[in-house]
């Protein structure tokens, strides 16, 4: 009677431990599909109204009008929504992420598509977060890890011909890693997108200082992922583009976004707005 109660319990352990295995193994699976299908936002510690007295004017008025569309967040998926950006009828800038299984793939499929590819770079946020940790630039590395994880990077999606900040409201803050950001960008000739997901940001001011060809954001088209809202943040950017003659809008590779751009830029195109590369508009 003994032997058996205690093959008993044993089964018992036994399963239970197994049961535990199988929960964390879906678990693990079931974040990976969510991230794939979510594809997380750029965390914003403040959204900023465009400011227009520090910023570039362009007076020529054959170049008034312009619109730079930049989308954040390729690498994570390789799909119609993905593919529907690279059919749109205009220049793209593609951000893409490194250290994603989609990353390098897409990267090619854009410059294919005549897009335009940049290093959506990992850097910390004032918001705890998670993902690309092994590239992910912040603060207290030193210069050496800084520019390793920069340069395996740039490495990584060799297409890309800039770079703008993922997440980094609070990296992006800071003096030093912008510093050795700059100088990465400058031996490689390449140009930097503040994205502006802090108003302290130190990033286009460094760059700038560094002779590093820059630029900033001045509209998230999608951070309210409602086609409502979507096609109000759209508006805006037009208004900033009519006021500046050049405007950049941020939006991420969502179905709604998408659905806006389709539907809206036929009738900016119209209208008489010219879409352009970031890489044109650098400066």
């Amino acid at each position: 009677m003994t032997n058996n109660l205690i093959k008993y319990k044993r089964i018992i352990w036994a399963l239970s431990i197994a049961v535990v295995i199988l929960i964390l193994s879906n678990y693990s699976a079931l974040r990976k599909l969510d991230l794939i299908i979510r594809a997380p936002f750029d965390k914003i510690e403040e959204i900023e109204e465009p400011v227009f007295q520090d910023s570039v004017v362009i007076d020529d008025k054959k170049n008034a009008n312009i619109i730079v569309l930049v989308i954040d967040d390729f690498g994570y998926r390789n799909d119609s929504i993905s593919d529907g950006f690279l059919d749109l009828p205009v220049p793209i800038t593609c951000a893409v992420l490194p250290g994603h299984n989609q990353s390098s793939r897409f990267a090619k499929k854009a410059i294919n598509a005549g897009k335009e590819v940049i290093v959506h770079m990992p850097m910390q946020s004032a918001i705890t977060s998670s993902g690309e940790d092994e590239f992910k630039l912040k603060i207290g590395m030193t210069s050496e890890e800084i520019e390793w994880r920069l340069n395996e990077a740039l490495n990584e999606i060799p297409e890309a011909v800039g770079i703008n900040n993922h997440q980094g409201s609070k990296a992006t803050t800071d003096g030093k890693v912008m510093a050795v950001v700059a100088s990465v960008l400058k031996n490689k000739n390449k140009f930097f997108l503040d994205s502006r997901t802090s108003s302290k940001t130190v990033g286009e001011n460094t760059m700038r200082s560094a002779g590093v060809p820059t630029a900033r954001r001045h509209i998230f088209l999608d951070n309210d992922l409602s086609i409502e809202n979507i096609s109000k943040q759209l508006d805006k950017l037009v208004t900033v583009a009519e006021k500046k003659g050049l405007a950049i809008g941020i939006g991420h590779v969502k179905g709604n976004t998408l659905k806006v751009l389709e539907e809206e830029i036929p009738a900016l195109v119209e209208q008489g707005f010219e879409f352009k590369f970031l890489s044109q508009v650098v400066d």
